[in-house]
C-alpha cells in the first residue's frame, strides 16, 4: 500500500529523472505527470523538435514501463494498431489453428506521434483501448495491462492532408496540453546538452504497481463540496443553451456552438485532485480546479464559424468562464 507520503517522494524523483533529459518545459511536464497519475490520457499540440517524444520516452524509462511508438499515417489501419490473427499450419498434422499476433497497443505507455494524419477509421482504434482498457478482434476481447497512458501529437502548423479528431474521440484525452518554444536560456542550455557526446542516464523509479497505487490514491484525495460544485459551474456555464441558472456568459452565448460534457467535470476534479497529490497537499482546492481548467476544455469547446472570423479561439473562452464563474 503506497502511503501519501510514499508518493509525494515517488512524484519527486519522477519530476527529477524527466528533468535529466527534459530542458524547461516545467508546466508541461507538471500537466503530464499529473495526467500519468490520475489514470488519464493526454493530447499534445505542438510543433515539430520540441521533445515530445523524449518526454514520453523518458517517462517510460523512469517507471520501467513498456514504451511503444506508432506513427500515424494516412496508410495505417487498424490492425496496425490493436494487431491481428494469422493462420497457421503444423507441418506435421496439416492442422490450422488462428494466432494472434498483439500490435504496438499492447504496451503501458503509447505515443500517438501525428494522429490526426491518420482517417477517423484508424484513429478510432485507440477509443476502446483508452476506455475500456481492451481491444476487441473477431469477437474475442484481449485486455491491456496497467497502467495505460496514451500521449497523442498534434501537429499544429501542417493542417493539409490531415484528419480532425472527432469529438468523441478529443473526449476521451483527459488534457490538451500545448507545448511552445523554450526560452533563450532554455534554448541556449538544450543546444549545449546536446550537442556533445554525453547522455542522460536514467534510472527507473518505480514500477507499475507504483504507478496503479498513485493512481488509487489520486482517487481517495478528498474535493469538498463546494469544489465539485466549482467544478460543475464552470462546465455547465460553457453550454450556450444553458439556463439562467447555469450561469452562462455572454461570450459562451456569443462565440460556442457546443459546450463540455459531464467528462468534462469529472476531468476537472481528478485533474484537481492529482496536482494537490503533487503539489504535497492532502485535499483539492479552487485553485487546482482553475490550474486545470486549461487543459480539460479547450478541446471540449466546440467554437462556432463566428468566434473564427472574429479571431477568438477556446483558450480565450475558457479565461472567460472562469472570469465568470466566482470561486468558493
Amino acid at each position: 500500500m503506497l502511503s501519501f507520503e510514499d508518493a509525494q517522494r515517488l512524484a519527486s524523483r519522477l519530476r527529477d529523472e524527466l528533468g535529466r533529459a527534459i530542458i524547461g518545459q516545467q508546466a508541461v511536464v507538471q500537466e503530464i505527470l499529473t495526467v500519468f497519475v490520475a489514470g488519464g490520457h493526454c493530447l499534445l499540440r505542438g510543433v515539430p523538435g520540441l521533445a515530445k517524444t523524449l518526454l514520453i520516452k523518458t517517462l517510460a524509462q523512469a517507471v520501467d514501463l513498456k514504451f511503444n511508438r506508432i506513427q500515424f499515417t494516412p496508410d495505417l489501419m487498424p490492425s496496425d494498431i490493436i494487431g491481428t490473427e494469422v493462420i497457421e499450419e503444423d507441418r506435421a498434422t496439416g492442422r490450422r489453428d488462428t494466432r494472434f499476433i498483439p500490435g504496438p497497443v499492447f504496451a503501458n505507455l503509447i505515443l500517438a506521434d501525428e494522429i490526426n494524419r491518420t482517417p477517423p477509421k484508424t484513429q478510432a482504434a485507440l477509443l476502446e483501448a483508452m476506455q475500456e482498457y481492451q481491444v476487441t478482434v473477431n469477437g474475442m476481447r484481449f485486455p491491456l495491462e496497467r497502467p495505460l497512458f496514451v500521449l497523442a501529437t498534434q501537429n499544429p502548423i501542417e493542417q493539409e492532408g490531415t484528419y480532425p479528431l472527432p469529438e468523441a474521440q478529443l473526449d476521451r484525452f483527459m488534457f490538451n496540453i500545448v507545448i511552445d518554444y523554450p526560452s533563450f536560456a532554455e534554448e541556449q542550455r538544450i543546444l549545449t546538452a546536446t550537442t556533445g557526446d554525453d547522455e542522460p542516464v536514467i534510472t527507473p523509479v518505480a514500477t507499475a504497481a507504483d504507478i496503479e497505487a498513485m493512481r488509487h490514491l489520486v482517487r481517495e484525495v478528498p474535493a469538498a463540496s463546494n469544489v465539485i460544485e466549482y467544478a460543475l459551474r464552470i462546465v455547465r456555464a460553457s453550454r450556450p443553451g444553458g439556463t439562467a441558472e447555469d450561469g452562462v456568459p455572454p461570450a459562451v452565448r456569443q462565440w460556442v456552438k457546443w459546450g463540455a460534457g459531464p467528462r468534462a467535470g469529472q476531468a476537472l476534479i481528478v485533474g484537481a485532485k492529482a496536482r494537490a497529490l503533487l503539489d504535497g497537499r492532502a485535499v483539492a482546492s479552487p485553485d487546482d480546479i482553475r490550474a486545470v481548467a486549461l487543459p480539460v476544455l479547450r478541446h471540449r469547446v466546440l467554437l462556432n464559424f463566428q468566434a473564427e472570423a472574429d479571431g477568438i479561439d477556446a483558450d480565450q473562452i475558457v479565461g472567460r468562464l472562469l472570469e465568470a464563474v466566482p470561486a468558493p
